[in-house]
């Protein structure tokens, strides 16, 4: 397979870098204090500006059009400097992606250029519920017909930039006698739509400047025209939305693994001990080798996966595969290079403590690596199964 990037690939990559550099590199540890949310809606606002809210949406919503490949390289690229701005960009993007897939034309012309142009500061996909996690055919939030509306009434938990999201994707059960997975449809909620409310903000290990927060339905009425695809079809929608949401994810897990490792090799090189820097002795030359090659691996892995989607083929395992590779190697390379600073990796004055703790969620949230085994285990039995 060729690697190689395209011009357009190319320029997506050096400006999301150009972007983070001056940007978000600098501001990185203040985004996690009381200025956090302002820093952040503004960076939002510029990468919307950008085109970084809508890059693989159709150019006539406002989007770029630049595709998966690049969508991939920009959030590598955003969360070597911030990991909460590369979560929010990499969410809201895949809320676009779930509404141009199965949308109206008339859901799409109104939502997705709000979303790519940053009118919207961000989107919210609500799946999630407090015993429908892993397992989110569970979900009891539900959305009961009355004549030309639905009636939802539920909660959702864990909601990325729930505080400032304009719209939200939610699913909901539309028929409790189907099949468990079956009778669950999607839905477009704006997020001013009475009996709509958000939580408090989730005091969290990691990725604090990232707004999470439970979304509430209390009798939320909604027109029928904001369903989105067919009913009783939303839990197909989730699964194929959830499988490319794994490619953004695990690209923002490469982009903190490998600047993680970039600090620790600079800072070796510098520190001395035994009257030579640390970074001749040859324990840590294959501490760093060792990175070095699994965050190559995981890089080849999500480009495969951003390939297959991009060229509409089968990309579900491959996504599952790069997301548990790249989420697993870039905690080890985040542990690697604290362990390389020594104490200094422990103190907040460095950033490896930050980034220590903004990776450690990539294997859990969509989908942990648990479920990234069961759906990769699934698909090499169907190939078993097909000879």
């Amino acid at each position: 397979m060729h690697f190689a990037l395209t011009e357009e690939q190319q320029m997506i990559a050096d400006t999301a870098r150009a972007f983070a550099t001056s940007e978000l590199a600098p501001v990185a540890a203040e985004l996690e204090g009381p200025n956090g949310r302002r820093l952040l809606l503004g960076h939002l606002k510029k990468l919307a500006e950008l085109g970084f809210m809508g890059l693989n949406i159709d150019a006539q919503y406002g989007g770029t059009e630049a595709g998966v490949t690049a969508f991939s390289l920009a959030i590598t690229e955003l969360a070597k400097a911030c990991a909460s701005t590369a979560v929010t960009v990499s969410v809201s993007n895949m809320v676009a992606e779930v509404i141009q897939a199965v949308g109206s034309d008339a859901q799409k012309q109104h939502y997705l250029p709000k979303l790519c142009s940053g009118e919207f500061a961000a989107g919210g996909f609500c799946l999630t519920e407090s015993n429908a996690g892993s397992d989110p055919a569970g979900m009891k939030t539900r959305a009961v017909k009355d004549g030309d509306h639905y009636v939802l009434s539920g909660s959702k938990i864990y909601i990325t930039s729930a505080e400032y999201a304009g719209v939200f994707v939610v699913w909901a059960v539309t028929d409790s006698s189907a099949k468990k997975g079956k009778g669950i449809s999607c839905f477009l909620v704006d997020a001013n739509t009475p009996g709509l409310t958000i939580g408090k903000a989730e005091e969290k290990m990691g990725q604090k400047a990232s707004a999470t927060n439970e979304v509430h339905f209390n009798e939320c009425r909604i027109p029928a025209s904001q369903m989105l695809g067919t009913e009783n079809d939303g839990f197909r929608i989730a699964v194929a939305e959830l499988a490319g949401g794994r490619i953004g994810i695990g690209s923002l897990a490469l982009g903190i693994g490998q600047a993680a490792m970039d600090y620790a090799a600079r800072y070796i090189a510098e520190r001395e001990q035994f009257n030579q820097p640390l970074i001749n002795f040859q324990g840590l030359q294959w501490m760093m080798a060792d990175r070095a090659t699994e965050l190559e691996a995981a890089r080849l892995l999500l480009m495969q996966a951003a390939w297959l989607k991009e060229n509409q083929q089968p990309f579900a395992k491959a996504a599952s595969m790069a997301k548990l590779f790249a989420s697993e190697k870039a905690n080890d390379a985040c542990y690697t290079a604290l362990q390389l600073l020594g104490g200094a990796g422990y103190i907040k004055e460095y950033p490896l403590e930050r980034m220590a703790r903004d990776v450690r969620i990539t294997t859990i949230y969509e989908g942990t690596s648990e479920i990234q085994r069961i759906v990769i285990a699934r698909e090499l039995l169907k190939e078993l199964a097909q000879g």
